[in-house]
């Protein structure tokens, strides 16, 4: 969902941590119709990823779903703070959630991108 549109085939959306990390998947039917990882990146800090929802599900709530129930599973874990690289076209979807702009615009497989955290406490 968020690769195959810029061209980049299933083996460049893969990352090195990918194993290691957190998938929370929306199903529908059994089909996944959205999707979140987090992966931690120090002992109270993690980085959420690959972020997607299905276009027909869009704007149904579903993303905003996905990105509060991964907060509420990484808390109890005992993560403090959720940073993310999001797309210039959702960093307004990540600051209705509570995220906040870091930093400088950036390019990122070709596409402008905003640092952005959020703490949950």
């Amino acid at each position: 969902m968020l690769r195959a549109p810029l061209g980049h085939p299933l083996e460049a959306t893969r990352f090195p941590f990918e194993a290691e990390s957190l998938h929370l998947l929306a199903l529908d039917a059994g089909a996944a119709v959205g999707c979140v990882l987090f992966h931690p990146e120090g002992p109270a800090t993690g980085r959420l990823f690959q972020m997607a929802v299905e276009p027909a599900r869009q704007g149904q709530q579903l993303g905003r779903q996905l990105v509060q129930a991964l907060e509420v599973m990484v808390a109890q874990r005992g993560f403090r703070t959720v940073t993310l690289h999001a797309r210039e076209t959702a960093v307004g979807f990540y600051a209705r959630l509570g995220y906040e702009v870091v930093g400088e615009p950036f390019v990122e497989v070709g596409i402008a991108h905003r640092h952005m955290r959020r703490n949950l406490l």
